[in-house]
């Protein structure tokens, strides 16, 4: 069964089975907006929230009550519409590890759409610029707090994530965790860094947004020039990790936890939270904090195995001594053009994977780790395993590639900070490279050009970086 809206100037065709897909959500909400005219983007938000089953009492407290008899302030949506906008909306988790209500993006990064949404809605309602009530715990800071007390209670593996892959990239369906869950997926916590930062440009606004979609759009459609991030706009979704670093300190967030929580304790179960256990939280919210600074404002986005379409590895890999004391630059050479996209960054490791298991015999794709010019790095062996990448020294160092033929030119200026500042940075603080790591060009330790000139003669300006010693 279709859902047809035919205009002047575009013809909708909506599918009940539509994938999970941020095109697609963008493309429905559309739909609501066209049949909607007029209608202002906290109201369409209000109605996507009454669809998605989202007012319990602690959204209530920040957004107030979704009136059920007000048919002039909601937006008007047939059922296809609105069981479409449940299952992106609505998150859980399935016994079989699957998770809902979220939706995959142009960029390749997994998105809850709940925590997004309340984000904006809140920065929408705000009577005052750039400070939004309610904009943390909605989006994000009771998701971390509820995690931080049931790993503490062991009721729980992990305080964070995991990610996972989707079982089609181009028309994704079904979201399968890669580990045991916690309440702060990294698709959650994705939708609620994303939440904070347009809660908060929506604020600081003179003008409202006319259209939800259109900000939606902006943000996750971004289509980068051959210069790639470094003179793309600063609110996209490829920049989430950047922009929220500058947004949020770790005493905030800390902060924002706590309240939320104590708020959940109130608004929730009905009941007020001693000092002496608000000592004790602070204590277990504090050790999660700096767990998530780590892994997602530290560490850099990585795009897994499976989200590329890696194919298995060959063997048995050799697992690696950490912590490592090298990291050893590459280009690819070819491909020799940098990706732009996460289509063509997936497909040009896909390429790689080919040549090297196929035509060199190797195991799996040499590299440690990939990084493209699309604002990601892609994993290849990763931290665990050691790699084919500078023959004699693979099991002392990780192999780091820029994909792209960079003898008389260079990486973006954004895409070497990522393996310069962001993954090194990472690599140390999670014990995977020691703190006086040495940096090598590939071309120091075998006989080749590589990583090229250009980009050889600039990373001999880094720290880190090393002169053979004959």
């Amino acid at each position: 069964m279709l859902n047809i809206i035919k205009c002047k100037q575009v013809c909708f065709l909506i599918s009940v089975t539509s994938s999970q897909h941020m095109d697609d959500f963008i493309r429905v909400l559309e739909q609501v907006e066209y049949r909607n005219p007029g209608l202002q983007p906290v109201n369409v938000l209000r109605g996507l929230r009454r669809a998605a089953g989202l007012r319990d009492e602690f959204m209530q407290h920040f957004l107030g009550t979704i009136r059920e008899d007000s048919t002039s302030e909601a937006p008007v949506m047939d059922s296809n519409l609105s069981d479409f906008i449940g299952r992106a909306v609505h998150h859980q988790v399935t016994e079989r590890g699957r998770e809902e209500g979220v939706v995959l993006t142009a960029d390749g990064t997994t998105v809850a759409m709940s925590p997004v949404l309340l984000g904006i809605e809140a920065g929408l309602v705000s009577k005052t610029r750039c400070q939004v009530r309610g904009l943390y715990p909605l989006t994000l800071a009771r998701n971390l707090g509820l995690s931080f007390q049931r790993f503490h209670s062991s009721l729980l593996s992990h305080r964070l994530g995991p990610d996972g892959c989707w079982d089609d990239v181009t028309s994704p369906q079904v979201f399968t965790l890669s580990d045991k869950p916690s309440l702060a997926t990294d698709a959650l916590v994705n939708g609620g860094m994303d939440g904070v930062i347009l809660g908060m440009e929506v604020s600081a606004q003179s003008q409202r947004p006319l259209k939800l979609s259109s900000l939606l759009r902006t943000y996750y459609c971004h289509h980068l020039e051959v210069e790639g991030l470094d003179t793309a706009p600063r609110l996209i979704s490829r920049l989430r990790r950047e922009n929220f670093r500058e947004l949020a300190r770790p005493p905030l967030l800390q902060r924002q936890v706590v309240r939320s929580l104590v708020l959940q304790r109130r608004l929730i179960d009905h009941s007020t939270m001693l000092s002496q256990e608000k000592e004790e939280l602070t204590a277990v919210v504090r050790e999660g904090i700096k767990e998530f600074v780590h892994k997602y404002m530290d560490c850099p986005a990585i795009i897994p195995r499976c989200q590329w379409g890696a194919a298995p590895y060959r063997g048995t890999p050799t697992p690696l001594s950490l912590p490592l004391s090298f990291m050893y630059i590459h280009h690819t050479y070819q491909p020799g053009q940098p990706c732009l996209t996460f289509q063509q960054c997936s497909a040009d490791m896909r390429s790689m994977q080919r040549f090297h298991q196929d035509d060199r015999g190797w195991d799996d794709i040499g590299y440690s780790f990939v990084a493209g010019s699309d604002g990601y790095l892609y994993e290849g062996r990763g931290w665990h395993w050691q790699g084919a990448h500078t023959k004699g020294y693979n099991s002392k160092g990780y192999g780091v590639s820029f994909i792209g033929d960079y003898t008389s030119r260079l990486p973006s200026q954004q895409t070497m900070e990522l393996v310069r500042d962001r993954l090194a940075s990472c690599a140390v603080g999670g014990g995977r490279l020691v703190g006086n790591f040495t940096l090598y060009g590939h071309r120091q330790l075998v006989k080749t050009s590589c990583p090229g000139d250009a980009l050889y003669s600039e990373i001999t300006g880094w720290e880190h970086f090393g002169e053979v010693q004959n």
